[in-house]
């Protein structure tokens, strides 16, 4: 894959996603296009449950897609992440919301992938 971009929380890298990877990236798909938002997130956490989470745009709150499955996770229970994906149209991951996976998953692999749910960037720690 060409375009790949290198981050200060981590590598970027052509790392083929496994079918669990796969189905995070489905999730976050798809909990995109269900409310038309910005962005749409997934994570999985250690005893692989998942989190499927939209960006927030409210007057009084703005949560990040990725914000988002992370808090889901995290106050589910989740004492690690395994992976993480985001679904969006941006050339990169916020650094902001990669640090936010690292703090759950410093070892997590995060999957980058446009709305067509073509895998974009793999950004490993």
């Amino acid at each position: 894959m060409t375009g790949f971009r290198a981050t200060t929380l981590g590598q970027v890298s052509a790392l083929e996603p496994g079918p669990e990877d796969l189905k995070i990236i489905t999730l976050a798909r798809s909990a995109r296009a269900r409310v038309a938002a910005a962005e749409g997130a997934a994570v999985r956490d250690e005893t692989g449950r998942t989190y499927a989470a939209a960006a927030v745009s409210l007057p009084s709150l703005r949560l990040s897609a990725l914000r988002l499955a992370v808090a889901m996770a995290v106050s589910s229970g989740a004492s690690s992440l395994e992976a993480a994906a985001l679904v969006s149209d941006a050339d990169e991951v916020d650094p902001a919301d990669l640090a936010v996976v690292r703090e759950a998953g410093p070892a997590a692999v995060v999957f980058q992938a446009g709305s067509n749910g073509m895998l974009r960037a793999t950004v490993q720690p």
